[in-house]
């Protein structure tokens, strides 16, 4: 299941860069856009969290501890 949760993710992540390449140079690549948001130590936080959740929702949330018994 985390395969293809990372699947999905580089699949939005590549499908978005190559629009935006492609528009040319009024449509900002994703680049552009972390450079804006991690220009302030709140931005940054905010994006750490967000990556925080997104990852736990894809890929963690549901599974059982290894070591349980």
């Amino acid at each position: 299941m985390a395969l293809v949760g990372w699947a999905v993710v580089a699949a939005i992540v590549l499908g978005y860069q190559g629009l935006a390449l492609a528009s040319g140079p009024g449509f900002p690549t994703i680049s552009d856009l972390l450079g804006v948001v991690t220009r302030s130590l709140v931005g940054r936080w905010v994006l750490f969290a967000l990556w925080l959740w997104l990852g736990w929702h894809l890929f963690v949330r549901g599974w059982r501890f290894f070591l349980q018994g």
